[in-house]
Protein backbone atom coordinates (compact mmCIF):
# COMPACT_ATOMS: atom_id res chain seq x y z
CA UNK A 1 0.00 0.00 0.00
CA UNK A 2 1.10 3.56 -0.67
CA UNK A 3 -0.01 7.02 0.34
CA UNK A 4 0.79 10.48 -0.96
CA UNK A 5 1.96 11.97 2.28
CA UNK A 6 2.48 15.32 3.98
CA UNK A 7 3.74 15.42 7.57
CA UNK A 8 1.75 18.60 8.24
CA UNK A 9 -1.61 17.41 6.91
CA UNK A 10 -4.17 16.60 9.61
CA UNK A 11 -6.08 14.46 7.10
CA UNK A 12 -3.01 12.36 6.37
CA UNK A 13 -2.46 12.16 10.12
CA UNK A 14 -5.97 10.80 10.62
CA UNK A 15 -5.28 7.99 8.13
CA UNK A 16 -1.95 7.17 9.72
CA UNK A 17 -3.37 7.15 13.26
CA UNK A 18 -5.94 4.58 12.16
CA UNK A 19 -3.21 2.61 10.38
CA UNK A 20 -1.03 2.59 13.51
CA UNK A 21 -3.94 1.53 15.72
CA UNK A 22 -4.70 -1.36 13.37
CA UNK A 23 -1.07 -2.47 13.05
CA UNK A 24 -0.96 -1.56 9.35
CA UNK A 25 1.32 1.49 9.34
CA UNK A 26 4.48 -0.44 8.46
CA UNK A 27 2.76 -1.79 5.34
CA UNK A 28 2.14 1.71 3.90
CA UNK A 29 4.83 3.35 1.78
CA UNK A 30 4.86 7.12 2.17
CA UNK A 31 5.20 8.94 -1.14
CA UNK A 32 6.46 12.54 -1.11
CA UNK A 33 4.05 15.21 -2.26
CA UNK A 34 3.80 18.93 -2.84
CA UNK A 35 0.04 19.31 -2.59
CA UNK A 36 -1.31 22.80 -2.02
CA UNK A 37 -4.50 24.77 -2.55
CA UNK A 38 -2.95 27.03 -5.20
CA UNK A 39 -0.04 25.09 -6.70
CA UNK A 40 -1.44 21.59 -6.96
CA UNK A 41 0.83 18.56 -7.27
CA UNK A 42 0.68 17.35 -10.89
CA UNK A 43 1.81 13.87 -9.86
CA UNK A 44 -1.10 13.44 -7.46
CA UNK A 45 -3.55 14.85 -10.03
CA UNK A 46 -2.75 11.91 -12.32
CA UNK A 47 -4.47 9.69 -9.74
CA UNK A 48 -6.79 12.10 -7.89
CA UNK A 49 -8.22 14.95 -9.95
CA UNK A 50 -8.58 17.09 -6.82
CA UNK A 51 -4.82 16.81 -6.33
CA UNK A 52 -4.97 16.53 -2.55
CA UNK A 53 -3.44 14.41 0.16
CA UNK A 54 -4.15 11.84 1.31
CA UNK A 55 -4.38 9.88 -1.91
CA UNK A 56 -3.99 6.16 -1.27
CA UNK A 57 -3.14 3.08 -3.33
CA UNK A 58 -4.27 -0.37 -2.23
CA UNK A 59 -2.05 -3.38 -2.91
CA UNK A 60 -3.99 -4.11 -6.10
CA UNK A 61 -3.49 -0.54 -7.34
CA UNK A 62 -6.96 0.80 -6.56
CA UNK A 63 -6.83 4.54 -5.80
CA UNK A 64 -8.78 5.81 -2.79
CA UNK A 65 -9.47 9.31 -1.52
CA UNK A 66 -10.30 11.19 0.76
CA UNK A 67 -9.34 10.46 4.38
CA UNK A 68 -12.81 9.21 5.34
CA UNK A 69 -12.79 6.61 2.57
CA UNK A 70 -9.20 5.55 3.26
CA UNK A 71 -9.88 5.16 6.99
CA UNK A 72 -12.89 2.98 6.28
CA UNK A 73 -10.83 0.86 3.89
CA UNK A 74 -8.12 0.37 6.52
CA UNK A 75 -10.72 -0.44 9.17
CA UNK A 76 -12.18 -3.12 6.93
CA UNK A 77 -8.75 -4.48 6.01
CA UNK A 78 -7.57 -4.57 9.60
CA UNK A 79 -10.77 -5.94 11.12
CA UNK A 80 -11.24 -2.83 13.21
CA UNK A 81 -14.27 -1.19 14.80
CA UNK A 82 -13.52 2.46 14.13
CA UNK A 83 -16.86 2.97 12.44
CA UNK A 84 -19.08 0.66 14.48
CA UNK A 85 -22.53 -0.62 13.61
CA UNK A 86 -26.08 0.54 14.14
CA UNK A 87 -26.59 3.59 16.34
CA UNK A 88 -22.90 3.67 17.27
CA UNK A 89 -21.93 3.97 13.59
CA UNK A 90 -24.11 7.04 13.08
CA UNK A 91 -22.69 8.66 16.22
CA UNK A 92 -19.13 7.95 15.08
CA UNK A 93 -19.74 9.23 11.56
CA UNK A 94 -21.45 12.38 12.84
CA UNK A 95 -18.59 13.07 15.25
CA UNK A 96 -16.10 12.52 12.41
CA UNK A 97 -18.04 15.04 10.32
CA UNK A 98 -17.82 17.54 13.19
CA UNK A 99 -14.07 16.99 13.43
CA UNK A 100 -13.66 17.31 9.67
CA UNK A 101 -15.68 20.51 9.78
CA UNK A 102 -13.33 21.89 12.41
CA UNK A 103 -10.35 20.94 10.25
CA UNK A 104 -11.85 22.43 7.10
CA UNK A 105 -12.54 25.74 8.82
CA UNK A 106 -9.08 25.81 10.42
CA UNK A 107 -7.42 25.17 7.07
CA UNK A 108 -9.41 27.96 5.42
CA UNK A 109 -8.37 30.36 8.19
CA UNK A 110 -4.77 29.23 7.81
CA UNK A 111 -4.81 29.76 4.04
CA UNK A 112 -6.36 33.19 4.46
CA UNK A 113 -3.61 34.23 6.88
CA UNK A 114 -0.65 32.65 5.11
CA UNK A 115 -1.38 32.31 1.39
CA UNK A 116 -3.66 35.20 0.50
CA UNK A 117 -1.87 38.50 -0.17
CA UNK A 118 -2.19 40.73 2.86
CA UNK A 119 -4.04 43.46 0.96
CA UNK A 120 -6.75 40.95 0.00
CA UNK A 121 -7.31 39.33 3.40
CA UNK A 122 -10.82 39.46 4.83
CA UNK A 123 -10.98 39.66 8.62
CA UNK A 124 -14.67 38.75 8.77
CA UNK A 125 -13.98 35.59 6.76
CA UNK A 126 -11.21 34.52 9.13
CA UNK A 127 -13.36 35.29 12.17
CA UNK A 128 -16.20 33.23 10.74
CA UNK A 129 -13.94 30.23 10.22
CA UNK A 130 -12.50 30.43 13.74
CA UNK A 131 -16.04 30.67 15.14
CA UNK A 132 -16.79 27.35 13.43
CA UNK A 133 -13.71 25.91 15.10
CA UNK A 134 -14.64 27.14 18.58
CA UNK A 135 -18.28 26.09 18.17
CA UNK A 136 -17.09 22.59 17.28
CA UNK A 137 -14.89 22.45 20.38
CA UNK A 138 -17.78 23.69 22.52
CA UNK A 139 -19.81 20.78 21.18
CA UNK A 140 -17.01 18.36 22.07
CA UNK A 141 -16.93 19.82 25.58
CA UNK A 142 -20.52 18.65 26.09
CA UNK A 143 -19.71 15.08 25.04
CA UNK A 144 -18.69 12.16 27.23
CA UNK A 145 -15.69 11.03 25.18
CA UNK A 146 -14.29 8.81 27.92
CA UNK A 147 -11.95 6.17 26.52
CA UNK A 148 -13.59 5.98 23.10
CA UNK A 149 -11.38 5.02 20.17
CA UNK A 150 -13.29 5.41 16.93
CA UNK A 151 -13.25 7.49 13.76
CA UNK A 152 -14.94 10.36 15.61
CA UNK A 153 -12.40 10.61 18.42
CA UNK A 154 -9.46 10.11 16.05
CA UNK A 155 -10.74 13.03 13.97
CA UNK A 156 -11.19 15.14 17.11
CA UNK A 157 -7.66 14.32 18.23
CA UNK A 158 -6.15 15.21 14.87
CA UNK A 159 -8.19 18.41 14.73
CA UNK A 160 -7.11 19.60 18.16
CA UNK A 161 -3.53 18.64 17.39
CA UNK A 162 -3.69 20.74 14.24
CA UNK A 163 -4.87 23.72 16.27
CA UNK A 164 -1.89 23.35 18.60
CA UNK A 165 0.40 23.08 15.57
CA UNK A 166 -0.92 25.95 13.44
CA UNK A 167 -2.88 28.14 15.90
CA UNK A 168 -0.82 28.12 19.12
CA UNK A 169 -2.37 31.43 20.24
CA UNK A 170 -5.97 30.26 19.95
CA UNK A 171 -6.12 29.00 23.57
CA UNK A 172 -8.88 26.55 22.74
CA UNK A 173 -8.52 24.83 26.14
CA UNK A 174 -9.70 27.88 28.07
CA UNK A 175 -13.15 27.24 29.55
CA UNK A 176 -13.24 23.69 28.16
CA UNK A 177 -11.74 21.50 30.89
CA UNK A 178 -13.39 18.25 29.81
CA UNK A 179 -12.18 18.23 26.24
CA UNK A 180 -8.79 19.60 27.30
CA UNK A 181 -8.36 16.73 29.77
CA UNK A 182 -9.56 14.19 27.25
CA UNK A 183 -7.14 15.45 24.61
CA UNK A 184 -4.21 15.48 27.04
CA UNK A 185 -4.69 11.72 27.47
CA UNK A 186 -5.59 10.94 23.85
CA UNK A 187 -2.56 12.80 22.51
CA UNK A 188 -0.29 10.41 24.42
CA UNK A 189 -1.46 7.36 22.46
CA UNK A 190 1.49 5.86 20.55
CA UNK A 191 -0.43 6.33 17.30
CA UNK A 192 -0.73 10.05 18.01
CA UNK A 193 2.87 10.60 19.10
CA UNK A 194 4.11 8.67 16.04
CA UNK A 195 2.16 10.95 13.71
CA UNK A 196 2.75 14.35 15.32
CA UNK A 197 2.70 17.08 12.62
CA UNK A 198 5.88 18.66 11.34
CA UNK A 199 6.84 21.21 8.75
Amino acid sequence: MKIYYSPASPYVRKVMVVAHELGLADRIERLPSAAGPVQRDATIRQHNPIGQVPTFFTDDGTVLYDSRVICEYLDDLGGGRFFGTGTERWRNLTDAALGDGLLGAALLARYEAVLRPESLRWADWSRGQIEKVTDAIDSMERMDLGSRLDIGTVTFGCGLGYLDFRFPDLDWRSGRPRVASWYADFAQRPSMTATAPAG
